[in-house]
This record gives C-alpha cells, sequence and structure tokens, in this order.
C-alpha cells in the first residue's frame, strides 16, 4: 500500500464499499416511541386501509353533491338536517335527497354522502334546515377510505432510516414497535503523547483529547453505539493490544484518532495492517482539512484513521466514515451514496474570496449571516487544529480540486453540519 496516494472522498468510498459489504445485522423490536433514527430490519407493507372509512377534512354538513348544484348566495339549496356525526363514532342513518348530516372535521361520513359542504358556506334558517350557497363535488372535503395508504401496498422498505414521519405512518397502521436492526458497537481510541483524558490537568506540553468525546459524539449521532476505549501513548504495542481487545470485546468498527500521517510516531498504519488483512486500504483523502485519512478492513471489521487535528478529523469523519458507518448500520449502500453525494445545501452569498490551490477538495467552514434581507457566507479561518472554527461555523463551502476558488459576491451552496 502507497501511503498518501491521493483518493477523492467520493473515489475512497467507492473502493472501499467495492471490497466490503457488511453481514446482515442482528434484529431487535423497538418500540415505536423510540424508533426514530433507527434502520428498519425488514420491508413494511401496509396491512390495513388508511383511513379506514370516508371523513371529512372540514366542519360542515356532509351532502349528496348532486342536491347542491347550482345553488348561490342568490338562489341557496335547501336542506333537512337529519342528524349529527360524533367523533370517534359511525353515523347513525342515511342521507337521502335533500338532507344533510352536521359532521365535525375527521368525523366518518353517514352513508349516501358524497361530498362535505363547509359551515362558511351554509346559514341556519330554522332547527333542523339550513340553507346551502355554494355547490360542491362529489369528493369534496372528503378523504375516502385508503387515500392515504391502501391495504397492500409497500409502506417503508428494509434499510431505511427511520424520521419522524415514518415513525407516524407506522402508528397510522397500527404497529406499535417496529423491528430494527441492531446498532453497531464503534470503538473510539485517542492516541498521541500530548493527549491527556478529558477532565485531567493538562501538563507542560500536553493538552486535553478533543477528539475522543467529539467523536464519540459524531459516531453516537450517526446511530451507532459509541465506546471509548482511552487515550494511549505512541506506542507500537501498547496500540496494537488495545485494539486487538475491542476486537476480541466484539467491536463492529473502531476509530483511531491521531498518528495517520507518515511520521515515524504516527502508527496507525502499521497498527491497523496488524489487525488482519486485508489492513489499509486508502492512505490520504484528496481533502483539505483531512488528508492524513485512513481506511482499512480488519478481519471484515472497519477501522478508521483520522487525523489527530480536530478540524481534519471531524471534517474527514463527515466526508469518509459517517457514510460508511451508515451502511453498517444496515442502510442500503445505493442510498447512502446518493443521499451523501446529494446532500442538502443553502445558498448563500460569499462574503469573501476564496482561493484554493489544485490537486484537493478543500472544505471551507463559514457561518450564515443575515443582512439587509439576503443570506450571506462568512468564511471562518484557522488552522485545522483548532475546534473553535467548528464551533463558528454552520458549515462549510465546497471548493471542487479543479477550481482555484471562489469570489466575493458569487452564491455558493453551504452544507450544513451533518453531526
Amino acid at each position: 500500500m502507497e501511503f498518501f496516494s491521493l483518493s477523492k472522498p467520493a473515489d475512497a468510498l467507492d473502493k472501499y464499499l467495492g471490497l466490503w459489504a457488511p453481514a446482515e445485522r442482528p434484529q431487535e423490536v423497538q418500540d415505536i416511541f423510540a424508533a426514530a433514527g433507527r434502520v428498519l430490519a425488514r420491508d413494511i407493507a401496509v396491512e390495513v386501509d388508511v383511513p379506514s372509512f370516508d371523513r371529512s377534512t372540514v366542519d360542515g354538513f356532509a351532502v349528496r353533491a348532486k342536491d347542491t348544484f347550482g345553488a348561490t348566495e342568490t338562489t341557496p339549496a335547501l336542506f333537512i338536517v337529519v342528524g349529527e356525526v360524533a367523533m370517534g363514532q359511525s353515523a347513525e342513518g342515511r342521507i337521502d335527497a335533500g338532507q344533510a348530516f352536521r359532521i365535525p372535521t375527521g368525523g366518518m361520513l353517514p352513508d349516501g354522502a358524497d361530498a362535505v359542504v363547509m359551515v362558511e358556506y351554509t346559514e341556519e334558517l330554522a332547527e333542523a334546515t339550513i340553507a346551502i350557497v355554494k355547490d360542491v363535488a362529489p369528493g369534496e372535503n372528503v378523504i375516502h377510505r385508503g387515500e392515504d395508504l391502501a391495504r397492500g401496498e409497500l409502506l417503508l422498505e428494509q434499510g431505511r432510516r427511520l424520521n419522524a414521519h415514518d415513525v407516524g405512518a407506522l402508528s397510522s397502521v397500527g404497529m406499535s414497535a417496529v423491528p430494527v436492526f441492531e446498532r453497531p458497537v464503534v470503538s473510539v481510541v485517542s492516541t498521541g503523547d500530548e493527549i491527556v483524558p478529558p477532565g485531567a490537568m493538562p501538563g507542560p506540553g500536553q493538552v486535553p483529547d478533543i477528539n475522543g468525546p467529539a467523536l464519540i459524539a459524531a459516531a453516537s449521532m450517526s446511530g451507532c453505539r459509541a465506546r471509548f476505549v482511552g487515550v494511549f501513548r505512541d506506542d507500537y504495542g501498547t496500540l496494537l493490544r488495545a485494539c486487538q481487545d475491542e476486537l476480541h470485546a466484539g467491536a463492529d468498527a473502531i476509530i483511531m484518532s491521531g498518528g495517520s500521517s507518515v511520521g515515524p510516531l504516527d502508527l496507525t498504519p502499521k497498527v491497523l495492517n496488524a489487525l488482519g488483512e486485508p489492513g489499509v486500504l486508502v492512505h490520504g483523502l484528496a481533502l483539505r482539512p483531512g488528508k492524513p485519512t485512513i481506511l482499512g478492513l480488519a478481519g471484515g471489521v472497519p477501522v478508521f484513521g483520522l487525523p489527530g487535528h480536530p478540524a481534519s478529523a471531524l471534517v474527514a469523519f463527515e466526508a469518509v466514515v459517517k457514510p460508511l458507518l451508515r451502511v453498517l448500520s444496515g442502510e442500503r449502500a445505493t442510498t447512502v451514496l446518493a443521499s451523501e453525494r446529494a446532500r442538502p445545501s443553502v445558498r448563500a452569498v460569499l462574503e469573501r474570496n476564496l482561493s484554493s490551490g489544485p490537486g484537493r477538495e478543500e472544505r471551507v467552514r463559514v457561518r450564515l449571516v443575515i443582512k439587509e434581507g439576503r443570506l450571506y457566507a462568512r468564511p471562518v479561518f484557522g488552522k485545522s487544529g483548532l475546534i473553535s472554527t467548528l464551533v463558528r461555523a454552520d458549515g462549510t463551502v465546497r471548493i471542487p480540486e479543479e477550481s482555484g476558488g471562489y469570489e466575493a459576491g458569487q452564491v455558493v451552496d453551504v452544507y450544513l453540519w451533518g453531526f
């Protein structure tokens, strides 16, 4: 493996997924109230019509539409009110010519009715007589049985990460629990002689561990169960044993932070190759920040080496590690790649010139600001070791490797942070 044979992030993902396909994850049943963010373990077909009855979409009067034809304010149609629909109950009786039922929004249409007149277009003339001043068409102000979801149709496909809309749809078809894949366990290892654990007082030349907590948060927000292994010195044997212990404990993936470059103390490539075949698959991304990133496999288990600088680590995580963790979680690779390459963005006016050198995609951190009613992207400049540049930014502007940059005043896409 040639170190720093730089790959575009998209090419790195394609190469990795061409060599790795995770085994199907174990399944569990999840209460619907906690199902959001989980990955569906099987296709869900609709077993009941939704709604299960014809229902009104407005407050008004259920009628036969043809009895209202021609009704206007000057020549209203008169109707006898012969009943009232109660919420949550069937209408008793049926509608014949010239008759109407009072009905609330969501109420079940009585037999014989095929439309609802909004109460605003009626006038009560007597206790049981109304005048309708606007005609309605058949089906107007009505949701028909099965119009939302019809029995037998596919509702959701296996491999879909459930959102709030999906959970609502599952509840609408009567489900109180959902079959989902178990979340993968991701172990995070921080490395560096200068790193001290969170909460410890740094000595001279030492710094607190930023990447460990940040990557735990990023992996958790990507749908995984993240486990912090600890902070380790730059010692090959110690690092190798720590990672081997995680593999033996059943880790589904390992993220190592620091030591991913090519210096004498950059041990991550050596450790990864010793963990199992095939070892390092990609070493180096054509990405700034995030160049010294490693993607590898140890006996089918993904192992990632991220840069020690916080901005580099988190930008690289979002670019290549997060998509692979989504696939590991049970999402379909084709869906993940499509969604990552068509990620939603907001359009904003660039406040300052942005220059970029050739050969690498650059992701410039920007803050969104509103001036005179327009949305602007304000670059947040700073070295890749500064976590503050990420905190002050709302997302990134991507400068393609073939571009020399953008000029102030251009409208650019701002990709909001995904974690």
